[in-house]
């Protein structure tokens, strides 16, 4: 075989070819590592945007659906407890009045989840199952008002006719309603799971790729400055040093959004949000409890299942192995007292559970702790009502259960739900900064600076390059 003369290579590979080269790869790599970061750092702006103004509120909004449906149920059970007792006159017209607000707030609630699981079909089916079956809802509580009145019934002692169609709207509520509106609320949490996890593994692997890129990029512009050193015999080409600089600022500035878009993703979620699901459908259970009361008070015929009702939701609000309804409060006291002793330890499950175990943002420990107190003294209300009723003292016990006044039921349950937006509201706050830091960083002026320090090492490599080359001409 013909071997090629020595001159072969070395003309093949002559400084202009050589400089040509190099130049194009710089061109290339710098290119490269441009377009991983903004993959990189769009696919975390597109997630968060993803869990921050689209599934996130949704599932916030379909939690409230699901909480006005069961605080409508509430108002209605008030009002038959109510019945035509002067004595409550007032506070019956109160309670229409929150029913009817809960009523439009439940109508505006279901707009949004449409809206929301347009692209569900399960979801829809859950909307649809709502929507379907809300105004037989309402129509039940309507007919069970109508009738309560036109009987002029005592507190506590609805007529039968009133109570079998209140029976039939409650039942209607708690059988199709609330899971329809529970499997929205799940759909989207499922969204947030989903997108959290992808974003949260394309970040950590795509810094990475940002670091991998823009080192390289860093190294080829490196060996193309020695290049034109060692063969033009000049120390430094100005041009393509600060073409470097500004390809280091992008790879720190890259890094650094990443970073940050990692972190502030999982105050979004796993701080934030995960608290404002949690305590959202807590504010639910506790509206759902105190109907129970009610529920309790007015049908004694169902009265050891409304209160066995009540446990399981005082069990789902926060959980206590093995406690019954004449156990709980004293094992609440233990496990309360012992977690003040220790915030670290938390002796309970359940909303209330997972809101303690999740102290995240300022003030929201002292929040949380004054949820814990109001709770408890719930949960004493609650015993205290059926104290009464077991002693003969029906209207005792409806003034006590119904009563806004200081002491009385409905005044600490006042209490408790304040106490639950509170901390509801910490999070809240934390869960949109947390979105809008995102927003800020990765926004129109990130991607603009970006693409104007691209264009400008890419403008900086080929000025530094075009004079050398000249000289071979």
């Amino acid at each position: 075989m013909r071997r090629r003369p020595p001159h072969f290579t070395r003309a093949r590979w002559n400084t202009p070819r050589l400089v040509r080269a190099l130049t194009a790869l710089v061109l290339t790599t710098v290119l490269a590592f441009a377009a991983t970061t903004a993959t990189v750092l769009t696919g975390a702006r597109d997630g968060t945007d993803a869990i921050g103004h689209r599934s996130g509120p949704q599932a916030v909004r379909a939690a409230d659906l699901y909480f006005a449906l069961n605080d409508m149920d509430a108002q209605a059970a008030d009002l038959l407890l109510l019945g035509a007792d002067p004595d409550y006159t007032a506070l019956r017209r109160q309670t229409l009045e929150a029913y009817e607000q809960r009523r439009a707030q439940a109508d505006t609630d279901l707009q949004g989840a449409a809206e929301a699981t347009a692209a569900d079909p399960a979801g829809q089916r859950a909307v649809h199952t709502v929507l379907g079956e809300l105004g037989h809802y309402e129509a039940l509580v309507a007919r069970a008002q109508l009738l309560a009145e036109q009987s002029h019934a005592p507190a506590g002692k609805p007529s039968a006719e009133a109570l079998d169609a209140y029976r039939q709207a409650t039942d209607l509520l708690r059988q199709q309603l609330l899971p329809a509106a529970d499997q929205v609320t799940a759909a989207n949490i499922a969204t947030v799971e989903a997108t959290h996890t992808e974003r949260r593994d394309a970040l950590a692997h795509g810094r990475w790729w940002i670091l991998a890129t823009g080192l390289l990029a860093l190294t080829v512009l490196a060996v193309l400055q020695r290049t034109l050193s060692r063969r033009f015999h000049r120390l430094i080409n100005l041009p393509l040093a600060a073409a470097t600089l500004l390809a280091a600022a992008g790879l720190a500035t890259g890094m650094t959004l990443g970073s940050r878009a990692e972190d502030q993703l999982t105050v979004a979620k796993s701080d934030a949000y995960d608290s404002v699901i949690a305590l959202s459908r807590a504010r639910a259970i506790a509206y759902d409890m105190n109907a129970d009361e009610s529920r309790y008070l007015t049908d004694p015929s169902r009265a050891s299942a409304y209160e066995q009702s009540f446990l399981d939701k005082s069990q789902t609000f926060a959980r206590l192995d093995g406690a019954t309804l004449t156990t709980y409060d004293d094992l609440l006291a233990k496990a309360a007292e012992r977690h003040r002793a220790d915030h670290t330890q938390v002796p309970f499950t359940g909303y209330l559970g997972a809101e303690l175990g999740n102290i995240t943002f300022g003030g929201e420990q002292n929040a949380a702790e004054r949820l814990l107190t109001a709770y408890r003294q719930y949960q004493r209300d609650d015993r205290a009502m059926r104290a009464l009723l077991f002693q003969g003292r029906l209207k005792d016990a409806v003034t006590f259960n119904t009563g806004l006044a200081a002491g009385q039921s409905n005044a600490d349950f006042a209490t408790l739900t304040a106490a639950l937006d509170d901390v509801l509201a910490i999070n809240q706050h934390a869960f949109e900064q947390a979105v809008a830091d995102t927003d800020a960083d990765l926004g129109a002026t990130t991607a603009t600076t970006g693409a104007l320090v691209l264009a400008a090492v890419l403008a900086l490599t080929v000025l530094g390059v075009r004079p050398r080359l000249r000289e071979y001409r």
